[in-house]
């Protein structure tokens, strides 16, 4: 195994190697790269706390070093990195707050209309089991049923109405609740973890 080159730009100054990148010297810019990687590298990461996020954004900063070469002007080199991987690092971090954040919104809604879909099915079903109970009840209890929770009529208004004793009325009350708390019951007992999770 052969020892690595000498590099030939070791000895230039930054403001050397600066105005040889802006020719398009290519040995220029590798040196540029092998001075400062590293501790630019060590800023973005101590911001960041990720090596990958650490090394996207120092990438970008040298890729964007190469490609603006002939236009932009660098006095001193060593401020002009620093400050720019700091410009950099706080891109990367409201970026990725943004990003958070609308994936979180996104995630909430995905929620929102889960929940909505299972509440809706549920009182439905529930509302179509309680009719089905309520045209399952003996006539007379279901008349007195529907007038008293339907139409919210009073015990003595059902009474007159369909010309009862208010016992009748109760009785019928009691029978036809009766009869629904039994009908409802499997319905309620499946339905239980689901009222559970929506509250």
């Amino acid at each position: 195994m052969s020892a690595p080159l000498p590099r030939f730009y070791t000895s230039w100054t930054d403001a050397a190697l600066v105005e040889a990148l802006a020719l398009d010297n290519r040995g220029a810019f590798a040196e540029l790269y092998e001075r400062y990687w590293h501790r630019v590298f060590a800023l973005a990461y101590r911001k960041l706390k990720s090596r990958e996020a650490a090394e996207e954004v120092v990438q970008e900063l040298f890729a964007a070093l190469w490609l603006r070469r002939a236009q932009q002007t660098i006095d001193q080199l060593d401020h002009y990195l620093l400050a720019a991987i700091n410009h950099r690092v706080i891109g990367y971090i409201r970026a990725h707050r943004v990003r958070t954040l609308y994936a979180d919104y996104c995630q909430n809604l995905a929620n929102e209309a889960t929940y909505e879909t299972e509440e809706t099915l549920a009182f439905s079903d529930l509302s179509t089991a309680f009719r089905r109970g309520v045209a399952l009840l003996p006539a007379k209890s279901r008349e007195v049923f529907q007038l008293s929770r339907l139409e919210h009529q009073s015990v003595a208004e059902i009474a007159t109405r369909l010309n009862v004793t208010p016992k009748a009325v109760e009785y019928h009350l009691t029978k036809s609740l009766k009869l629904l708390r039994t009908h409802l019951r499997e319905f309620l007992v499946a339905l239980l973890p689901l009222l559970v999770f929506i509250r």
